[in-house]
């Protein structure tokens, strides 16, 4: 096989949705490595598998729901690690928890977290995944039975373990996501996380005391039966994923359902809100 690779860089809106889809929809394809940017995501292709029909049918760049626009490039001798380190720097969240890349120095956070994403989102960068770190943060979750729905690369999940929830159980319904969550958790020594591949039927007979769902507004519409019928009583559930004009359609299903609402925190346009059973 070649060491040339067609780049393709897409700018998406709405980004973190839209990636997802596209992600899915490009991986069915010959693309074998994608990264997150600011306004979108790289996917990369080998140019031996590559030909100008290549997204032809990907149906999401003919949505009307989504603006995508791309650009794409040849590369030759792509060094996978110099990607990452220019598209992932470390992040910080309130000073105690530090998200980093393997390549990223140790620093002296209370709770730092390795992840390599590779396919995945969920990096921390998103603000969605630094609230619902917020959000744990703030809660002792020592002991609780806890659910990472949407897990991404099981970011939130690891640092639930670090702070002494347990056990743990993650779920995705993308592969690599499953995965990258499995490699990330034996990255970070967690031993009390059971990562699935799957969707709210796997919740059925299940019972928590915190739940992660940081997904979008729909799905978690969709699904907050679900949810609200494995919260143990006086449980913690917190939801991402959605933008602040959902918060009434959220709020609505919460609240008919039996939750109680307790805070909302918000960066630029998107929301992370707490409830309690």
């Amino acid at each position: 096989m070649s060491n040339i690779y067609i780049g393709y860089h897409f700018t998406i809106a709405p980004k973190e949705l839209g990636s997802e889809i596209l992600i899915a929809e490009l991986g069915e394809k010959a693309f074998e490595s994608f990264t997150e940017t600011e306004t979108g995501v790289s996917a990369f292709v080998q140019k031996d598998l590559w030909d100008e029909t290549i997204l032809d049918d990907i149906q999401i760049l003919e949505s009307e729901e989504f603006k995508i626009d791309y650009t794409f490039e040849e590369i030759e001798q792509v060094n996978w690690n110099e990607e990452w380190e220019k598209n992932f720097e470390p992040i910080d969240v309130e000073g105690n928890c530090h998200v980093r890349a393997p390549f990223h120095p140790k620093t002296d956070a209370e709770f730092d977290i390795v992840i390599e994403p590779k396919m995945s989102f969920g990096t921390g960068h998103h603000e969605t995944t630094h609230m619902m770190i917020q959000h744990l943060l703030e809660i002792d979750v020592t002991g609780m039975k806890t659910l990472d729905m949407g897990c991404g690369t099981a970011i939130l999940a690891i640092l639930a373990e670090m702070k002494g929830a347990q056990p743990i159980d993650a779920i995705d319904i993308d592969n690599w996501c499953y995965l990258n969550s499995i490699e990330n958790a034996e990255r970070n020594n967690c031993k009390h996380i059971t990562v699935y591949e799957g969707d709210a039927a796997l919740l059925k007979d299940k019972k928590y005391d915190l739940i992660i769902a940081n997904i979008n507004r729909n799905i978690l519409l969709n699904d907050m039966q679900s949810y609200v019928d494995c919260l143990n009583p006086k449980g913690t559930i917190l939801f991402s994923g959605f933008y602040e004009e959902d918060i009434p359609y959220i709020d609505a299903s919460c609240t008919e359902k039996g939750l109680t609402y307790v805070k909302k925190l918000q960066k630029n346009n998107w929301v992370s809100i707490k409830y309690v059973n």
